[in-house]
């Protein structure tokens, strides 16, 4: 995997390299990737669950620097087959109980394609205005289901954007209520902010309330039960009145959110 070879031999195979936007070569190649994901579904269960690998197995089958030359595509997926997926915890197996549920799909998978085969900056309207439209048009979408307020959609001067984990939405969600509470008592008020959160949250949310710069004390775990379906009803009780910020669990039904936070805000 991965051969090493000298400069001077390097200087005289130059000319093995190819254009990296190749159409031929890419509908060439793009087959076989297809080919090789699809026969991995196919036999996706066949595979334990969770990889059964010793801590640094793939640094003794990797060469200690990257290769001066590049491999076949078939020399890739070779190694693939034999030194990755053994080591892959397979999320996607029929097996797999563990997190949550299957996240894949062939729409997401050849939506991945689409999406990187344009290779779209999308940080504004005019860098391509069909992706900033698109958005807007589907997040929309995705807010009406959730039957959110039409304030809260593009269509409703509101609006939002799809985030890369749950980690990054919960990080923006802290910050834009730390912001909103901020500019009515001022931005010196800090350390008067407290989050709540369901004693069933991921920790991913108290780590979030300390990089906005809350306090570790400022962190209220509410205890929850099964009869109240693990939400945090009573944080809008706890909240009222103060000048604090209050966070409830995803676990939360998102009309009772709202409802608590219209009531925390009168």
């Amino acid at each position: 995997m991965g051969s090493l070879t000298s400069d001077l031999e390097l200087k005289y195979n130059s000319g093995s390299f190819t254009n990296p936007l190749d159409s031929e070569e890419f509908r060439r190649q793009g087959h076989m990737i297809i080919d090789f994901i699809a026969d991995y579904y196919k036999n996706v269960e066949k595979y334990p669950v969770r990889s059964q690998v010793e801590p640094g197995y793939l640094q003794k089958v990797l060469p200690e620097s990257a290769p001066n030359n590049p491999e076949s595509m078939e020399t890739i997926l070779q190694d693939v087959q034999q030194h990755i997926v053994l080591g892959i915890t397979h999320w996607q197996s029929p097996n797999y109980f563990a997190y949550f549920p299957l996240s894949g799909s062939i729409a997401g998978f050849l939506g991945e394609m689409l999406s990187s085969g344009f290779n779209i900056v999308g940080f504004n309207r005019i860098s391509s205005p069909a992706a900033t439209e698109l958005e807007n048009i589907v997040m929309d979408w995705l807010g009406q289901m959730l039957k959110l307020p039409k304030s809260f959609l593009f269509s409703g001067n509101g609006g939002g954007v799809i985030q890369g984990t749950t980690c990054e939405a919960i990080l923006c969600a802290l910050t834009s209520a730390r912001d909103r509470v901020l500019n009515k008592i001022g931005r010196e008020n800090i350390s008067k902010l407290v989050v709540y959160g369901s004693d069933q949250t991921h920790c991913a949310l108290q780590k979030a309330a300390q990089i906005v710069g809350i306090d570790v004390k400022n962190f209220r775990a509410i205890k929850t039960t099964k009869s109240s379906s693990y939400g945090v009803w009573a944080v809008a009780r706890l909240t009222a009145g103060t000048n604090q910020l209050g966070c409830r669990s995803w676990t939360d039904p998102i009309i009772s959110m709202c409802h608590n936070r219209d009531d925390c805000n009168n």
